[in-house]
């Protein structure tokens, strides 16, 4: 089963052009953890991930530690902000290299990719590397689980 049956078409994304902070805009206004980057033809440049941007808030000592049980409370640390000057940075500064398959690529072939990639969405694209859809990793494992559409009745 081809991974453009299972995938989301009405996909967010956003221009090469914008900002780090246009972005965590898009972001949180769809409630999404990623953000395909495109240029005007629509062809995916990269995309800007949720944890990715976590990182760039979060205290150094948090990759430290392999344990937390034993805090209750961050106090202030719970409440970073980015400076307006990273804000202004452009998205492609912050990015990741683009990682997706082509619409006709099999579910099992999308599967073994994103565990590849360590991916929970995965762009799909047009031949010409156009942006086209996103799989989940629930949709490639739903498509699984669905197997190919059987016709006919019981």
């Amino acid at each position: 089963m081809p991974i453009e049956s299972v995938m989301k078409r009405d996909v967010v994304s956003i221009d090469q052009g914008a900002s780090l902070g246009q972005a965590l805009d898009t972001l949180t206004r769809h409630r999404i953890g990623m953000l395909p980057v495109v240029d005007a033809d629509g062809k995916l440049l990269g995309v800007l991930r949720l944890r990715a941007i976590l990182q760039l808030l979060l205290p150094a000592f948090v990759d430290m530690v392999d344990d937390y049980d034993f805090v209750e409370d961050f106090g202030a640390l719970e409440h970073s902000a980015l400076s307006d000057e990273r804000r202004g940075a452009p998205v492609t500064e912050v990015m990741d290299p683009p990682h997706a398959v082509v619409s006709d690529s099999g579910l099992l072939r999308a599967h073994a990719f994103m565990r590849q990639h360590d991916l929970y969405d995965l762009p799909v694209v047009d031949k010409r590397g156009r942006l086209i859809g996103l799989a989940s990793w629930v949709d490639v494992g739903i498509g699984f689980l669905e197997g190919p559409k059987r016709g006919g009745g019981a």
